[in-house]
């Protein structure tokens, strides 16, 4: 079900002045994977050459997520709804954890002869779970061309569908890291500061509900002044901590521009 199809590549051979035209097996259509929101993250363009092979790590998308759904997909159209299932696995045994902090590394890699093979691991735990998709059953070059067109066709309400999920999952986002934060300060949070954050947090999670982008917005923004200024606290109650200790006080965990904020909806 992997598409493959053939381009045209002009080359100097080594050694001769002359031109040689040499055909390439090329990916016609993109492949990805599903991520939060149902958008689909391309990880190999379409016209790559083939073999290739990339890789890119993501993230769970909910406190003590215990497994993943890898949905893999190719088409053009950024909805993953709106491109073509190749196959769909799920990646178990992930520790328990918040939000956005395991890191899944998810691999997609085409031989020479159009074979995909699907990995996706654990980074912490090593657990590791894999697909094999063959080239059989694979797309005709009218349905790759029908597949490109309608892409062409629906590019910007597809735009605008894309921003509205992107917005919904920033707004999320930001309501999982001020609850973390709270969570963290603990009893140093004032009971008024910590209300009126977790009113805002509400106000969030309900309007990512309606398809409204501006009263997202708000509400995002509204939260985010509030979020600013409980994480300068946690970082002068941090640094006060490490000027007491002896050893330096505790360190933050890592964080890694690597990791792609979109994260994978949990397996059901």
């Amino acid at each position: 079900v992997v598409a493959v199809g053939a381009a045209i590549q002009a080359g100097i051979i080594s050694g001769e002045f002359g031109k040689d035209i040499v055909l390439v097996d090329v990916t016609p259509l993109s492949l990805g994977v599903e991520t939060q929101g149902g958008i689909f993250d391309k990880l190999i363009d379409r016209n790559t050459t083939i073999p290739t092979k990339r890789s890119r790590v993501y993230t769970t998308a909910a406190d003590n997520q215990p497994e993943v759904e890898i949905h893999i997909l190719q088409g053009e159209r950024p909805m993953a709804r709106d491109n073509k299932s190749l196959g769909r696995f799920h990646l178990a045994g992930i520790p328990p954890a918040p939000a956005r902090v395991p890191q899944i590394e998810v691999t997609l890699d085409i031989d020479k002869n159009g074979i995909l093979q699907v990995s996706a691991q654990e980074k912490g735990t090593g657990a590791k779970q894999s697909i094999t998709i063959s080239g059989s059953g694979n797309l005709s070059r009218d349905q790759i061309d029908q597949m490109v067109r309608e892409a062409e066709m629906n590019a910007d309400a597809d735009k605008k569908t894309q921003e509205l999920i992107e917005l919904r999952n920033k707004a999320e986002g930001l309501a999982l890291s001020s609850e973390k934060a709270l969570r963290e300060m603990g009893e140093s949070v004032d009971g008024s500061t910590k209300d009126s954050i977790t009113d805002k947090i509400e106000a969030v999670r309900e309007a990512i509900k309606g398809e409204d982008r501006d009263a997202i917005q708000a509400a995002h923004d509204a939260l985010e002044a509030d979020f600013h200024a409980l994480s300068a606290k946690l970082y002068e109650n941090a640094s006060a901590a490490a000027d007491a200790s002896e050893q330096g006080g505790a360190t933050e965990e890592p964080t890694s521009d690597d990791v792609i904020d979109a994260e994978f909806k949990e397996a059901k």
